[in-house]
């Protein structure tokens, strides 16, 4: 656990029991989708290609050197939404996901999490910004994709509904048939903590470094872990009861 501000085992075995369902962002607690493949660099790209369209006015400074795909997406679609544009600049995106996910990193302890999660009976999803064709992608690969199929719920054309705004996790929960309490989203930014907030879902943050933990703390996250083995240790735990 992280120093300083550690969840106490107890408060994790209270959140891991009351889970019935569990939803996982992807980009982060699953895997590292650009661990060989800069998240950074395809949002260069992206801008790179919005001005070469004549298009250098339509972000902002604060925009243009974000360093995140999702925000250069998400500024265009403020501007012009649902135009041919965000659509060209949405499957660049996608296709950018696609050769990453060749090289995405499995984040240690994510895949036995997720099949002994299964194993004792919770059901899972995915609820996530990243497109759902990539998510696919990865997890087959992983085999992992039965541990979810069908419910993988990430980017639509619809962008005003990328987290923060709870969409995905409301998507996830009405195919469940699942209430808010009973389920838990992990997640490793502050737009996941807002999101399940939002939907009144209980929230764990996993946070790789020192920087991802002091973000999801000042968001107001309750819960962070900086290794999904303690959740693997107390999943099995609860399963053994």
């Amino acid at each position: 656990m992280t120093t300083g501000t550690e969840t106490e085992p107890e408060d994790l075995r209270n959140l891991i029991e009351g889970a019935r369902v569990v939803l996982w962002d992807f980009d982060g607690p699953v895997c590292r989708l650009f661990a060989g493949h800069s998240a950074e660099r395809v949002a260069r790209d992206l801008v790179d290609w919005l001005e070469g369209q004549g298009l250098h006015g339509l972000l902002d400074e604060s925009e243009r050197e974000s360093l995140d795909p999702h925000v250069v997406l998400r500024a265009v679609d403020r501007r012009h939404p649902g135009s041919d544009l965000v659509a060209e600049l949405e499957e660049r995106l996608t296709q950018e996901e696609v050769r990453a996910a060749a090289s995405a990193r499995p984040t240690p302890y994510a895949d036995p999490l997720v099949r002994t999660w299964t194993a004792v009976g919770a059901r899972l999803a995915v609820t996530t910004n990243n497109s759902p064709r990539v998510v696919r992608e990865y997890l087959t690969s992983r085999g992992l994709l039965p541990c979810f199929a069908p419910h993988i719920y990430g980017r639509t054309q619809e962008l005003r509904y990328l987290k923060p705004h709870p969409h995905c996790i409301h998507r996830a929960l009405n195919a469940m048939g699942a209430a808010p309490p009973t389920a838990l989203m992990i997640g490793d930014t502050p737009s996941d903590f807002q999101a399940a907030r939002a939907a009144g879902v209980p929230f764990l943050g996993y946070a790789r470094n020192e920087r991802k933990n002091k973000l999801l703390r000042e968001a107001g996250a309750g819960f962070v872990v900086d290794s999904l083995e303690p959740v693997l240790q107390c999943v099995r735990e609860a399963g053994q009861a």
